[in-house]
């Protein structure tokens, strides 16, 4: 088979809750309006929101099954390999070569897209058509940038990529005609691309760090690595060539870079111009964009989308201090040294005392203030270091004497920078540097909420923005330097027609618990439970209050568990009276062992008093917590107990919605269905079971450079229905997407199915999340060669299909006109293109499941990757979108297939747990030495995150 290719592509990782945000709710009357994206269970009324943040890759990608990897496409087939299925033998490999020749590949797009629509639907995309001479080459060069360093000196400094960027600049204006610039695109490391030939061979460069500062010179290599022909790109974009010339894309998308990168702010792949909101607090907000390159169906594209982030702004560091801190004064210094120590350190500044454009980092205050701060005295004359015990000179002296300015500031700290020399400058001299990213989540209120509301722009905002800024000379466009490698952007955005598919009908209970049929609202897509029952609910007999708001916020429990038990009985989920109601303390949070003690506790007194084990724990709190993720570490992996946890501010409230919604919640979390389809999925009418799959695997931060990365699989336990989740989660290495054991745990879930059903699924449709075009091999030809060989070794052989989900892409879709949308301008719920935006010739589309109620609707890029259930366009979608009306704790259909929904509030659980490990722990409450479990963390032990025998096959992650 074919070998799989793809364009890596920039994946956003800045705040944009426009991407997917859930209602709260319109009147009582409704149920759950929300989709429930946040992470937690704290139950706040409506439906939870909370943002998937983990930095991601791009969408798109290949597909095709059944060809050797050639370089373009014959009538010849090979039967064999046609037909190769899931459930037959890979032959061995004697060689690389045939081990290249039997790699899988995704698949190609089975027609011509799907038909079915309760009407149509006329949309503008954010994808602007790129016109390319096919009859041109980009002259791809490799960089080596070393520096002239004496012998004697044996270490060679690392070289950063802002010096790397000064360097070529350098470079290039001193010789013009030789290195043109508006004729070439920089990578910032390693790459060049250039429209003519540039001269090769080493060259050498003087940089000079500014006024009084050192020269220093480097050696600046430039080899010719390739000539990319632009024909290579034309002939895949028709289908002529199998696979992508991702060399020849990554090139272009360099090319549309480089405006951006020279006259923007950039932060990691978008760009921000330099015009800005103050939202207070020397912080600004900045209106940017991303973009990259895409082939489509129509050609080649440039895929622009909107986003915002917060910056602090250029200032001066004594007026961001007083802007930053409340209440800062230079006379109160010493009051708020923490504060400011927290305020600028890791910061960079430039200096105003001298001519420069160096940069600095912060590493921290001085110790003493700057009337008492020496120094070694240099020689110029001399190479090495000052002594130790050699003369010192003032700090105010030598300002005074090098620089001719007085120090006004003398009874504060100094900075002191990053190196090992000791380098302190007055902070009335420093200026902190443009472009410095300020973390969303230390934002207050204010300026929070205008982050916010910059953030969710209503469709025509958004589209005029992206519009503007691909016209703009800031922009991918802009500069003329697109148009010197012969290169050409439409500035309209393309017109495509989409489809809108129909809602399922669903099934639900009457007040007397008979099931009945409803319909949904057309244009919402809500539906209600008010006088109606859910299709099972859980009898709940024994299950208990944990309170910990004694003392603050307290819970009224006279008025708050006669409401719960009325909503939840109205529900068709009988309640009894709570076994038990458990006061406690906040504080309790501050000791693992304590909780875990607590925990215990209640589990044996319950089991005591109700005479059986206890079905749930109702954990009422008087606000958020970083204890919340012991609590749910301790209870799902030691003890055994279902958790649901509450505030109080919202129990004492007690409105009709929010009960439903923890009503929901809880029977799921019991085994309960709340919902289901009246008519079964598509593809899947017959009788054998079929197992839908969920895959993700949550990164640490990006400052987190040792933390495991953790995988989630869940799975369904039922059919029809469908509806009811397993999840497994386990550490794996930092930062790998690969699901190194997948197969074992895919067979484990099967194994489960088949222990409730008493027969293995013989279908198996497999969501995988998060992947880029790049990861769709390691998917295949990993993952699921993983899976097979799992399911081989017990002699099982279902049908299966992969298809990846990605919610981190660029592509939105606008209604051209106020019937082609919904009330609020955004695109009505179902609908799907499969045409003119999609791959080439590869099975992809997307799908807009949910009701945009805010900011502009983000469609879902759904790839499949393998399909040996010979799925439609058709099928697939109506598939999916059905599903999407099956997610347990909201009565709206969500953006995201429920099993990657479900798999990546498994995954978060599990970085859950393992915060809970490394946030500090008793040995007797864990079971582990302090010591065995940060090594067991290093060597991605698994016995800290396995879930208790209890929950194995419930829905804990709800």
């Amino acid at each position: 088979m074919r070998i799989n290719g793809g364009l890596s592509r920039p994946g956003g990782t800045n705040w944009d809750p426009s991407n997917d945000v859930p209602g709260r709710g319109v009147t009582h009357t409704w149920v759950g309006h929300g989709e429930g994206r946040g992470r937690s269970d704290y139950d706040m009324g409506g439906g939870e929101r909370g943002r998937r943040g983990r930095g991601r890759g791009r969408d798109g990608g290949r597909r095709g099954r059944g060809t050797y990897s050639e370089t373009t496409i014959t009538d010849t087939v090979v039967p064999e390999l046609e037909g190769l299925k899931i459930s037959d033998s890979l032959p061995p490999a004697p060689s690389s070569i045939q081990q290249n020749l039997d790699k899988l590949s995704p698949l190609k797009r089975p027609d011509h897209g799907g038909t079915l629509a309760i009407c149509s639907t006329r949309l503008r995309v954010n994808h602007f058509p790129v016109k390319f001479n096919p009859e041109s080459m980009i002259m791809h060069y490799d960089i080596d940038v070393k520096p002239e360093v004496p012998t004697d000196i044996g270490c060679i400094k690392k070289i950063s990529k802002a010096e790397l960027s000064v360097i070529r600049e350098k470079l290039f204006s001193d010789n013009p005609t030789q290195f043109p610039l508006s004729m070439t695109a920089y990578d910032g490391e390693k790459n060049i691309f250039s429209a003519i030939p540039l001269p090769v061979g080493p060259f050498e460069v003087k940089v000079s760090e500014g006024e009084g500062a050192k020269s220093y010179s480097y050696v600046f290599t430039i080899q010719l690595v390739s000539k990319l022909k632009l024909c290579k790109l034309k002939d895949y974009l028709s289908g002529r060539l199998l696979s992508i010339p991702r060399d020849i894309l990554q090139g272009m998308d360099l090319v549309m870079k480089e405006n951006p990168v020279r006259r923007t702010i950039s932060v990691g792949r978008s760009f921000y111009p330099r015009n800005h909101l103050d939202i207070g607090h020397g912080i600004i907000a900045s209106r940017g964009f991303q973009h990259s390159l895409k082939p489509t169906s129509q050609g080649l594209a440039l895929c622009l989308d909107y986003s915002v982030l917060a910056f602090r702004k250029r200032m001066p560091v004594l007026d961001f201090l007083k802007e930053h801190i409340d209440g800062f004064s230079v006379n109160e210094f010493r009051k708020f040294r923490e504060d400011i120590e927290e305020a600028l350190k890791g910061l960079k500044v430039t200096v105003t005392h001298r001519r420069t454009k160096q940069k600095y980092t912060i590493a921290r205050l001085t110790s003493k203030d700057t009337r008492f701060l020496t120094f070694p005295v240099e020689d110029p004359h001399d190479k090495n270091p000052p002594k130790k015990d050699g003369p010192e000179i003032k700090l105010l002296d030598y300002f005074q004497e090098k620089y001719m300015k007085d120090i006004e500031y003398k009874d504060i700290p100094s900075l002191k920078f990053v190196g090992n020399r000791r380098n302190f400058v007055p902070m009335e001299f420093c200026v902190l540097v443009e472009g410095q990213r300020y973390p969303k989540e230390y934002l207050d209120g204010d300026a929070a909420f205008m982050l916010k509301k910059m953030s969710l722009a209503q469709p025509r905002e958004r589209k005029s923005f992206i519009c503007n800024m691909v016209q703009s000379d800031d922009g991918p466009c802009g500069g003329g330097i697109v148009q010197n490698f012969e290169m050409n952007v439409n500035m309209n955005m393309t017109a495509v027609t989409g489809r809108v598919i129909g809602p399922p009908e669903l099934k639900v209970g009457d007040r007397n618990g008979k099931i009945i049929k409803i319909t949904v609202d057309p244009h919402k897509c809500h539906w209600n439970l008010v006088g109606r029952s859910l299709v099972e609910g859980k009898p709940i007999e024994r299950w208990a209050i944990l309170d910990f708001t004694s003392g603050c916020k307290k819970l009224n429990s006279q008025q708050f568990v006669p409401k719960l038990m009325n909503r939840c009985r109205n529900l068709g989920m009988h309640m009894d009276e709570p076994i038990m109601c458990v006061p406690a303390s906040m504080k309790t949070f501050a000791s693992v062992y304590r909780l875990q003690e607590l925990l215990e506790s209640i589990n044996e007194r319950a089991y005591r008093r109700g005479r059986g084990r206890l079905q749930f724990l109702l954990c009422v709190m008087a606000g958020k917590d970083p204890g919340y993720k012991h609590l749910k570490w301790i209870s799902e992996t030691k003890v055994g107990i279902v958790t649901q946890c509450c505030l109080s501010m919202f129990a004492n409230k007690g409105d009709d919605q929010y009960l439903a919604n923890l009503s929901l919640k809880i029977n799921a979390k019991l085994g309960g269905s709340n919902m289901e389809l009246v008519n079964s999925f598509p593809q899947f009418k017959g009788e054998g079971h079929v197992m839908f799959v969920g895959a993700d695997v949550n990164h640490p931060g990006s400052r987190d450079t040792n933390s495991p990365s953790i995988a989630a699989v869940v799975a369904t336990l039922n059919w029809p229905a469908a509806n009811r989740y397993a999840a497994r989660v386990c550490p794996q290495d930092h930062r790998k997407e690969k699901i190194p054991n997948f197969g074992q745990i895919c067979l484990d879930l099967v194994e489960s199915y088949a222990r409730i059903n008493k027969v293995r699924p013989e279908k198996v449709v497999i969501f995988r999340d998060g992947v880029s075009e790049g990861q769709f091999d390691m998917v295949l030809n990993q993952e699921l060669t993983d899976l097979k060989r799992a399911f081989q070794s017990m002699n099982y052989t279902p049908t299966v299909t992969v298809i990846v989900a990605q919610k981190r892409h660029q592509t939105r879709l606008f209604p051209e006109s106020k019937r082609d949308g919904g009330s609020n301008g955004n695109i009505l719920p179902g609908t799907v293109v499969d045409t003119k935006i999609v791959h080439p010739f590869e099975f992809d589309f997307y799908l807009c499941s949910h009701h945009g109620s805010r900011g502009t609707s983000k469609p879902t890029h759904y790839y499949v990757l393998w399909d040996e259930h010979n799925f439609t366009s058709d099928g697939l979608q109506k598939l999916i979108y059905d599903m999407c009306f099956t997610f347990a704790r909201c009565t709206k259909p969500v953006s995201l297939v429920p099993p990657v929904y479900y798999a990546d509030l498994a995954a978060y659980r599990g970085r859950l747990y393992h915060e809970a490990m490394m946030d500090g722990y008793s040995p007797a409450s864990t079971g582990f030495s302090s010591s065995s479990l940060a090594s067991s963390a290093a060597s991605l032990d698994e016995r800290p995150y396995r879930l208790h025998a209890n929950l194995e096959n419930v829905m804990f992650f709800i």
